[in-house]
């Protein structure tokens, strides 16, 4: 008769032997922590399950979820507000992840996926592809914003790498920020001279999940995931970086290749995410903030931080968007926006949280 062997209980004895009480001790709270930012992420996607501009009995929404009929109430539950939730956990990973990487890429605490073109590349293939080819709905806009994020983004990694074959964190943000600057001005000129492209335009450009269906955010979803995984893998690099391109390399980091890895996984984060929602204000600025007041400048701790927090602050600023004006909404671009200025104004002032 086979034994079956259980695994011994995690304890004090389980963790690492190299780790001293401290260390033990201070990888404990970031556990704990991480589990806390979770229950946090799922009391926020149940609250964006039961909350919206519609009122609906608790019978109702369970009738919606187990014994889905087609009534009013479960197209609500089953065909809005649940998408609605998985878009928002899917723009947050994107947001919040992206932002941590730029931040420690370009060593710039103010970094966010504006300052490499992200946004203003999606913004100018929008507008192209509502001038020129008439797309018309949010699910048409995911592969010209997509395209345009790739694009610039990779534009921007070429500006700022040319002449020296390497691209150091202070030419990625000055290219980022002038393309950036005259791509926004080109889109702004497109929508003031074009009517219907200005009016396409004003609900995707504030940033909502309004009309953002499964048709949305499932084909932008694996892109997401993958920079989510690629961003990961860049963890240790990333904090080697930290030190100095050159102690860094005596560490045995390969930089060139964490950058093109890095910015591969900004493009498919940020780019995805913006694809879905449009440009998100403050949360790839903000999150990574938290993460770092919370755990330090660790990469490895940020990143999967910033993934649970990020989608929690989105969903967070949609419930409130959908119940503040009611029975009108206001776009989580916006919420966003009001909430996370005085937050970051508050986490900036902490020389904990704005050290990179």
């Amino acid at each position: 008769m086979t034994r079956v062997v259980e695994p011994p209980p995690i304890t004090s004895a389980t963790l690492p032997a190299n780790l001293s009480p401290a260390g033990r001790s201070t990888l404990r709270r970031r556990a704990f922590g991480l589990a806390a930012a979770v229950a946090a992420l799922l009391a926020a996607v149940v609250l964006s399950v039961l909350i919206g501009s519609k009122q609906l009995a608790p019978d109702e929404i369970w009738h919606a979820l187990t014994a889905y009929s087609g009534t009013e109430a479960d197209q609500i539950i089953v065909d809005l507000r649940l998408p609605r939730t998985l878009v928002g956990i899917v723009t947050g990973i994107g947001l919040g992840v992206s932002g941590a990487v730029i931040q420690a890429l370009t060593r710039n605490p103010l970094g966010d996926p504006g300052i490499l073109g992200v946004n203003a590349g999606a913004g100018l293939f929008v507008a192209l592809g509502v001038s020129l080819f008439g797309v018309a709905v949010p699910a048409q806009y995911l592969w010209f914003a997509f395209v345009g994020a790739l694009v610039v983004t990779v534009l921007v990694y070429l500006v700022g790498s040319a002449g020296t074959g390497t691209a150091d964190p202070v030419r990625l943000t000055l290219a980022g920020v002038a393309i950036a600057a005259v791509l926004t001005g080109i889109t702004t000129a497109m929508t003031l001279l074009n009517d219907t492209l200005f009016k396409a335009l004003r609900g995707w450009d504030a940033g909502s999940f309004v009309e953002r269906g499964l048709d949305v955010v499932l084909p932008a979803t694996p892109f997401v995931l993958a920079g989510l995984v690629i961003a990961l893998f860049c963890a240790r690099s990333l904090n080697a970086m930290g030190l100095g391109d050159d102690l860094a390399s005596s560490l045995g980091t390969h930089i060139v290749r964490t950058r093109v890895l890095s910015v591969v996984a900004i493009t498919l984060l940020a780019g995805g995410a913006t694809a879905i929602a449009g440009p998100v204000a403050f949360v790839g600025l903000m999150v990574p903030h938290i993460a770092r007041w919370i755990v330090g400048p660790d990469q490895r701790w940020i990143l999967p931080y910033s993934a649970v927090l990020a989608p929690t602050v989105l969903l967070v600023s949609d419930i409130i968007g959908r119940v503040i004006l009611w029975p009108s909404e206001v776009p989580v671009g916006v919420v966003t926006a009001f909430v996370g200025a005085p937050v970051l104004i508050f986490l900036v002032r902490r020389a904990k949280a704005s050290t990179l």
